[in-house]
């Protein structure tokens, strides 16, 4: 039993015929996955546009309104009035996903600096 387990382990250590297919396969996984990382970045693009989209349609609603008051002879009731205004983020193009990477420490934003360590390049 010793002899054929021996001529096992030597059978498994000198077969070399999986070691492409798993090199193969290690380069179609590395391919996918990196597409994958490319189309989640585009999905993450366009569910931002899309909720900047969705909060500047319930920014732009005029929420103005105005009654008149009545007066009867015993009584009245005075009207009202709200003027709504635009707002400073009312926009569309508030949010961008062009920007490039901010650093968090070093010339713009570090410790003790302007900004707070927050890296926001003030």
């Amino acid at each position: 039993m010793i002899a054929t387990f021996t001529q096992i382990l030597c059978a498994l250590k000198n077969d070399e015929a999986g070691f492409i297919i798993s090199a193969e396969l290690v380069l179609v996984a590395t391919i996918c996955v990196i597409g994958m990382v490319v189309g989640l970045t585009e999905i993450s693009y366009g569910v931002n546009q899309e909720l900047e989209d969705v909060g500047s349609a319930v920014g732009s609603v005029n929420q103005s309104f105005y009654y008149s008051g009545v007066t009867g002879y015993k009584g009245r009731i005075v009207g009202s009035l709200y003027g709504d205004e635009y707002d400073t983020c009312d926009s569309q193009f508030n949010l961008s996903c062009e920007s490039g990477a901010v650093s968090e420490g070093g010339g713009h934003g570090g410790h003790g600096g302007h900004g707070g360590g927050y890296g926001y390049g003030y």
